[in-house]
């Protein structure tokens, strides 16, 4: 299965894109762009972040075509950091991130060979923006068969924050995979991984 990785490239107003010759996305950010940043903190608690919030359980819930859940980072971690004994295989991904998209597939195949253990779980995080839910990332899912549980990281102000929490080596860019069991971070990759090595890493820890 091949997909098509959208051309218009979305990049919040606050992240400078880069491609790298490791084949992610990086993310660098200008002393403008933590201007404007300061200036969202200052209103964050204003009457229109109520509507924000909102406008994300809103989409959150919406049921047309897969399900998308819009989250923080406070509620992913206690989706895949729980001690439950599974292997959690979460990769950070974006619509509109080339090598995302072309390591989707065999993510895929590889889902489809160990789903039905009940000691494994993969994860899909989108960094797309909140209100791309509707309009690119759930058609993006639908057309390309994603099978997978997804969820939207919708926590940019605090990127800073959760960026080393997952792992103090990552940079920002994707994409990213990290392996958890029972709270315990066992692996990251910063960067595509190819089938056989998803695999093995998979075999290594389940």
């Amino acid at each position: 299965m091949s997909l098509k990785y959208a051309d218009r490239r979305y990049y919040p107003p606050f992240l400078k894109n880069k491609w790298s010759k490791a084949g992610v996305c990086e993310y660098k950010t200008s002393m403008k762009t933590l201007i404007l940043i300061f200036m969202a903190l200052i209103s964050f608690n204003s009457p229109g972040q109520n509507t924000r919030n909102n406008m994300s359980e809103t989409m959150a819930g919406h049921q047309s075509g897969h399900a998308v859940t819009v989250v923080n980072f406070d509620k992913l971690k206690t989706i895949i950091r729980k001690d439950d004994n599974k292997l959690y295989v979460v990769n950070f991904w974006a619509t509109w991130c080339k090598p995302c998209v072309m390591e989707l597939p065999e993510f895929m195949e590889v889902n489809k060979i160990y789903r039905s253990n009940p000691r494994f779980k993969m994860i899909l995080v989108s960094l797309d923006p909140a209100k791309d839910v509707e309009t690119a990332v759930k058609p993006f899912l639908q057309k390309n068969k994603i099978e997978a549980a997804v969820y939207l990281l919708d926590d940019n102000k605090r990127m800073n924050i959760w960026i080393p929490d997952v792992d103090k080596s990552w940079s920002g860019a994707i994409p990213a995979t990290v392996f958890y069991r029972n709270g315990k971070k066992l692996e990251f990759r910063e960067s595509k991984m190819e089938k056989n090595d998803l695999v093995q890493m998979i075999r290594k820890y389940l």
